[in-house]
């Protein structure tokens, strides 16, 4: 499980807000970049530039996998897995209810007729 973040949704939306605004005043998007991280306390340059990435991606502007779809695939993997367990335990439990069957009947012996 990965490590929860420690920078709120909302943060992170303002952020990507506030670097799509002033972009067009600075020269690179690295210089609004780093102006965004002074007035929001981001730690990292490389953090907003994902979270910038990110958001494109999920507007359609870049292509990628979306959050969505990232989740709706990993929810499929776990469902899959599930599905994958439970199946093995079916499996199991008919084999063992077979070798049950077998075990209890079995032909009789023959027994000799007394003389």
């Amino acid at each position: 499980m990965a490590r929860p973040s420690m920078y709120p949704p909302e943060l992170r939306k303002r952020a990507v807000r506030m670097v799509a605004e002033i972009r067009r005043d600075y020269l690179n998007e690295t210089a609004a970049l780093r102006a965004v991280m002074g007035k929001l306390g981001i730690g990292s340059g490389e953090t907003l530039r994902k979270w910038i990435r990110k958001d494109q991606i999920d507007t359609g502007q870049r292509p990628g996998t979306t959050t969505e779809d990232a989740a709706q695939v990993k929810a499929l993997k776990k469902e899959i897995a599930e599905l994958k367990r439970a199946n093995k335990i079916l499996t199991a439990a008919i084999n063992g209810s077979e070798n049950r069957h077998q075990r209890t009947n079995r032909p009789l012996r023959s027994v000799a007729a007394p003389p």
